[in-house]
């Protein structure tokens, strides 16, 4: 099976705006593809990569500063009190490092806190974001994040 973040990685620049929130060298942000919760994003590698030890120095240089300028964008976009970091890389066809970068909303349900926020991924077709909600929270990250 071929790895999808690879296959994205290798077309980076016939991506929508959901798959290419931001992007450096090292890093690009995309918006969960399959997830109810707005503003699920998830921070991958550029290269192919399926430990966290395998990161170069360059690219844990980086990543701190992303998850931090991420979750600063997530606050001011979506109103967010806080974002769960989280790394797992389990799921068949997904093994490649990515981390999921998650806003915790003021309101969000007791039953959805922690690693219970992980309820929302996988959603059904009828209860993930569509495509154009997640373009356009995509696009207001990306103006609050600036260049690159």
């Amino acid at each position: 099976m071929e790895c999808y973040t690879c296959g994205n990685n290798r077309r980076i620049d016939a991506l929508p705006a959901r798959e290419l929130v931001a992007a450096d060298d090292h890093w690009r942000v995309a918006h969960a593809f399959d997830s109810a919760l707005p503003g699920w994003l998830v921070l991958l590698p550029r290269r192919h990569v399926t430990e966290i030890a395998e990161l170069t120095d360059a690219e844990a240089a980086s990543l701190g500063t992303w998850q931090v300028r991420l979750s600063r964008a997530l606050h001011a976009v979506t109103g967010c009190s806080k974002t769960y970091l989280m790394q797992l890389a389990e799921k068949e066809g997904f093994a490649h490092v990515h981390f999921h970068v998650v806003p915790r909303m003021p309101d969000l349900p007791a039953d959805r806190r922690g690693p219970a926020v992980f309820g929302y991924l996988n959603a059904a077709e009828g209860e993930r974001l569509d495509e154009v909600r997640q373009d356009e929270i995509a696009a207001a990250l990306r103006a609050r994040l600036g260049p690159q």
